[in-house]
Formats: C-alpha cells, structure tokens, sequence
C-alpha cells in the first residue's frame, strides 16, 4: 500500500511551510495516525467532521441501520463532556465508545489509539469517528482514517468552505445535510459546491436527509465501496509481497 501524507501537512492559500523550518508540530500525532492504519489494516476508518448541530450522530444511527446485515459498524464519538450520543448509538444496537475530551475542541490521535484497545473491532468492517463538533481544530488532526467527511447542514451558511477551507481541503467527502428543510432557506447547493471545489476541485459532494432518506442510499454504498476497496488493495498488497519472496 502507497504511504499515505497526513492531512496536517496540506496547506491552504497563505499558510506557512513548517516542514521548511523543522517546526512541525504535529509531528508526534502523524506519528500515531501511523500506528492506527497499522492496527487497523482491516477496517475502513472514516472520519466524520463537522459544526455542531449538523446532525452527524442521526446520521450514524440512520448508516447503522442502513447497513444491517450488509456490513458491521463501530462508532467512536468525540465530545467535550457527557456520553449522550454514544449512548444514542448503542440504544439503536450499534456498537459504540464515547471519548470525552475534557473541554478539547477535538480528537488526537493518542485518544484513538488507547479507545481502540477498548472495543472489540474482530468483526468490525467499518470504525466511524464522529469528532467534536468543530470545524477549525479537527482539520489539522490526522487520526488515521482513511478517509474524512464533512457534513454542512443547510441550516448553515452556504460559504462555510472558504471561511474554513482546511476543513474542506482535508477531506474526500462532503455531505450537505437537512436537505428537506432547503425550501424553507436560503441555502443553494450549487453554491456551497462551488466554494468547496474552489478549496479542493477533487472533493466528492452528496446531498442527503436522514428524515426523507434522500441520498442515504448513494451514502451507504459509497461507504460499502470504499470497504471493498480497502480489502482488495489489501490482497493485492500481500500477493506483491509473496511474489518477491
């Protein structure tokens, strides 16, 4: 499998270089991401980002029970304080951990590395990392993921990716969710394309309502894709292996 370059190392417009003056400081934290992809070379880990409120966790009940019995999913959920939403999960049947940070607006990846020696992930096919809600500090924490997700609810601003751009610019996947409310509000989702792809031109984008189910199908099997994927490059990386010996 090709190396992957931690998401602390893009930079937006007008950042600094640190690599370029040996300060970079979240070296120690790529260095864990490392050993997380190591552990975790079976699982499809997705990391799920986004404002507060934008409605991440209704979307991983909604996922779990859209991939009854097509693939199985584990849920680590960051917050400040309490265990609501992992409770939330785990009330719907989905297996989950809390992680409370303690007022820290995000996840490192040291928090991952020690929740994950508490779950049994066996069976696991999917590990779902639902971060604090926050689109500033998360960006530049890489926790070993294979990919990131972004939610924007409608109930945002449509130009929240130029006004947070490392958010957009790290990550695979954005989401614009609540899209039932959209006749209600002045949100265009041509719009909210534009200034992603104005960030990041590769960045996939889907609308999606876990209320109506609009778009939860195009979801679901992306994440399945994305399963199968990781498990074929995982074959054909040992098979590479076995022909050089």
């Amino acid at each position: 499998m090709s190396e992957v370059k931690p998401k602390s190392s893009r930079l937006t417009a007008g950042s600094i270089d640190t690599e370029h003056v040996s300060l970079n400081l979240l070296k120690a934290n790529d260095f864990v991401a490392g050993t997380i992809r190591e552990k975790l070379k079976d699982i499809l880990v997705i990391n799920v980002c986004s404002s507060p409120g934008s409605g991440k966790t209704t979307l991983m009940q909604k996922t779990g029970e859209l991939l009854k019995g097509k693939a199985k999913m584990s849920v680590l959920v960051g917050d400040p304080e309490t265990d609501r939403d992992a409770q939330r999960m785990k009330d719907v049947g989905i297996d989950a951990l809390q992680i409370v940070t303690g007022g820290m607006c995000h996840i490192e990846a040291q928090m991952i590395l020690q929740a994950i020696d508490h779950m049994d992930l066996s069976n696991t096919d999917v590990l779902f990392i639902e971060n604090v809600g926050n689109l500033m500090c998360p960006s530049s924490f890489d926790l070993g993921e294979d990919y990131r997700v972004t939610l924007i609810a409608v109930t945002e601003g449509d130009d929240k990716p130029s006004k947070y751009p490392k958010m957009f610019l790290t990550s695979e996947l954005m989401l614009v969710s609540k899209t039932d409310l959209l006749p209600y509000l002045p949100f265009s989702v041509d719009a909210v394309t534009k200034d992603a792809r104005s960030v990041n031109p590769d960045i996939e984008v889907m609308e999606i309502s876990t209320l109506t189910d609009v778009g939860m199908e195009n979801w679901v099997n992306w994440i399945l894709a994305k399963i199968k994927e990781k498990k074929e490059a995982k074959k054909i990386f040992f098979k590479n292996i076995l022909k050089k010996q």
